[in-house]
């Protein structure tokens, strides 16, 4: 089982093993991400990260071997330096949206044997959030989910349903080779010059000359809102390197 970002070590949640576990869930997350300048980010969320995060693509998972396009996944940026969040000051969040990856934590739904599909619902054993004698109860005393452990699982489900929607969106973008990479680049008020790199987004030459069919059909399928969000939230570059400048 591997362990995504932003997590330390992932334990599958058992009822008799686990059925004197609590949650401190007055313990801000935040400073989990304090350290991520990007986060995973669903399509369902692009309507609300827009408005301030840049949203880019990045390639992930192996490179085929069949001449096939590689996969990607969305990303909100929240920093244009590695290790570096702007949306985390002082252990809270500043921002107005938080993405549902975060939200999600210290819980995750996880494939136990990548053979699999198994999935179960995982905690993060290493988050001090946990305990056996403070917080909300994860089981009853009849060893059934509590409805708070029930309401965490109903959100999981969700994200990986979203998830799965999201990978089929990138890779019908991919298909229509609608991707490039690029390049941002910035130079702060004290000369210093930021250089971001190893992204993709839209090209915006190949979407222009898609055939009017294709244009309808993306439209229909909502890939055509999804990129003009995209394209709009490239904007928040600029912002993200004028915050930059102010915390430097």
């Amino acid at each position: 089982m591997s362990t995504p970002p932003l997590y330390g070590n992932l334990v599958p949640l058992d009822r008799e093993a686990h059925k004197h576990l609590r949650l401190k869930t007055e313990l801000p997350t935040v400073d989990r991400v304090a350290g991520l300048n990007s986060l995973f980010l669903a399509v369902v969320e692009f309507a609300e990260a827009c408005k301030e995060f840049p949203i880019v693509f990045v390639r992930v998972g192996e490179a085929p071997t069949d001449g096939s396009k590689q996969a990607v996944a969305p990303l909100a940026v929240m920093g244009l330096r590695a290790g570096s969040n702007l949306f985390v000051k002082d252990g809270k969040w500043t921002g107005n949206y938080v993405p549902a990856y975060l939200r999600r934590y210290p819980f995750a739904m996880a494939r136990l044997d990548q053979d699999t599909d198994t999935v179960a619902v995982c905690y993060d054993s290493e988050w001090p959030g946990f305990s056996v004698t403070e917080g909300q109860a994860l089981f009853g005393t009849d060893g059934e989910p509590t409805e708070f452990l029930s309401n965490a699982r109903t959100f999981l489900e969700n994200f990986e349903q979203e998830s799965e929607r999201t990978r089929h969106a990138c890779q019908a973008l991919q298909e229509l080779d609608l991707l490039q990479d690029m390049r941002f680049e910035a130079t702060l008020g004290n000369g210093e010059k930021l250089d971001v790199d190893g992204f993709l987004a839209v090209d915006e030459k190949k979407l222009a000359e898609l055939p009017d069919a294709k244009v309808v059909e993306l439209h229909r399928n909502g890939l055509l809102s999804l990129l003009e969000m995209h394209r709009i939230s490239m904007g928040n570059m600029n912002r993200l390197a004028v915050q930059q400048a102010n915390q430097a």
